[in-house]
């Protein structure tokens, strides 16, 4: 959520800022409303500031004069019912409409409208040249007897999967690799629930426009996150930290749930857009310091690039552009891992920075040295996300005869395994 003082001081950069990202908000409505409602809270205190006054008088009156001053409170209590009244009707559009307003983004995020206008900010290693036909990650997993979408699809619909044997050992090695670099960092490891309250989802920004690419248990208000960021974000929620304590750095490993609702026809093949994941998500609580929180965002993605050179795998990172970053984010980066059945390089991470965004919606503050109160800066970042890495890792390291090497960081996650070799 922004400053609503910052929108009254300056609306044009809110304006242009819900233009760049696609955000429908009116916020000529919102300052309306705000107006009325500023009014209405001025004269209800100029109206308890007169009870008050005319309470301790009254005692001292007599006859008329006591009468008159009696009238002048019922009056003066009626009129405060109704802006009472008035202000319960206006106060939900104006938090509604205040939570549709975008976070204004960092100078060099460039402006777009698609992931087709990211720009790209540096590569890492080399696309492997095949010099024979290389199998796509189905293929190779059918042949390996590790993944069985059709099974997943017989549970629980299309975008479904299952893994299997080595298959699932893979799967975990990636996660657990990625926790013991985040621990040996001296990250904080967190466990975290996955069904959370609906409020944890708009504190985080997921809500109310990302409520469609939820699931949702409405019998219980609760919704399943699409990322750990939402319960590691919310975990210091309604709580005052001392300087001393910042940052705060966590790390989790959570299963994440996303409907693809507005994914129809696309990727619909094998690993890459699919309804459960697992997901090793870094989470910064910081101060409230533009030049901390770029050096928090420089970090979190070298974590995570770490792990990719760990494992071997080409990548490049991208400079996401206005019509592809979220609503609270004030700069994107997102990490492409080479694929080679798509031909290009697919979305493995997204690195981002929110300033005061999320924390004002979760009211997590801190206390400085001299007392006052401040807003925290949050960042996250994907440290790996599986299955759709195992993509890379299956067709990046197939060989010749239909087996998979098995990259040398993993291999001790794989209880030594060194190649996968077919059924």
């Amino acid at each position: 959520m922004i400053d609503i003082k910052e929108l009254r001081a300056g609306p044009d950069q809110f304006a242009q800022a819900a233009r760049n990202k696609k955000i429908d908000v009116d916020i000529a409505e919102l300052l309306r409303i705000d107006e009325q409602l500023l009014d209405v809270r001025r004269e209800l205190q100029d109206i308890r500031t007169r009870q008050n006054r005319a309470g301790k008088e009254i005692a001292k009156l007599s006859g008329e004069r006591k009468q008159q001053a009696v009238d002048e409170m019922s009056t003066l209590k009626a009129r405060a019912r109704e802006l009472e009244d008035l202000a319960d009707k206006l106060e939900p559009t104006h938090r509604e409409l205040l939570l549709r307003v975008p976070q204004v983004p960092a100078d060099d995020v460039p402006v777009g409208e698609s992931e087709a206008d990211n720009v790209e900010v540096r590569r890492v290693g080399e696309p492997r040249k095949f010099d024979f036909e290389p199998k796509d990650h189905v293929d190779l997993g059918k042949s390996l007897d590790i993944i069985d979408i059709e099974r997943g699809v017989k549970l629980a619909g299309s975008r479904n999967f299952t893994l299997k044997g080595a298959g699932a050992m893979l799967h975990q090695a990636v996660l657990r690799l990625a926790l013991d670099q985040m621990i040996f960092k001296g990250w904080t490891l967190l466990t975290v629930p996955v069904l959370v309250s609906e409020q944890a989802m708009v504190g985080t920004g997921h809500f109310p426009l990302g409520r469609d690419e939820s699931y949702l248990v409405e019998r219980d208000n609760m919704a399943l996150v699409g990322t750990a960021e939402v319960p590691v974000t919310g975990f210091h929620g309604d709580e005052i930290l001392s300087e001393q304590e910042l940052p705060k750095k966590y790390v989790a490993l959570s299963t994440c749930f996303r409907r693809e609702a507005g994914a129809a026809g696309r990727d619909t093949y094998g690993l890459y857009r699919i309804h459960y994941f697992d997901k090793v998500e870094q989470v910064v609580i910081g101060p409230d310091d533009v030049e901390r929180s770029l050096e928090f965002h420089r970090e979190i993605l070298r974590n995570s690039e770490d792990v990719l050179e760990a494992l071997g795998l080409p990548y490049r990172v991208v400079n996401c552009c206005t019509g592809d970053i979220g609503i609270g984010q004030v700069q994107r980066f997102d990490i492409e891992t080479y694929m080679p059945s798509r031909g290009d390089y697919g979305e493995t991470h997204s690195a981002s920075r929110y300033h005061d965004f999320q924390a004002r919606r979760l009211n997590i503050r801190y206390r400085d040295a001299d007392g006052e109160l401040h807003y925290c800066h949050t960042l996250n970042n994907t440290v790996i996300a599986s299955p759709r890495i195992l993509i890379a890792v299956l067709e990046l390291y197939q060989n010749a005869d239909g087996s998979v090497t098995i990259p040398e960081a993993l291999r001790p996650y794989m209880h030594g395994m060194e190649k996968l070799t077919p059924a």
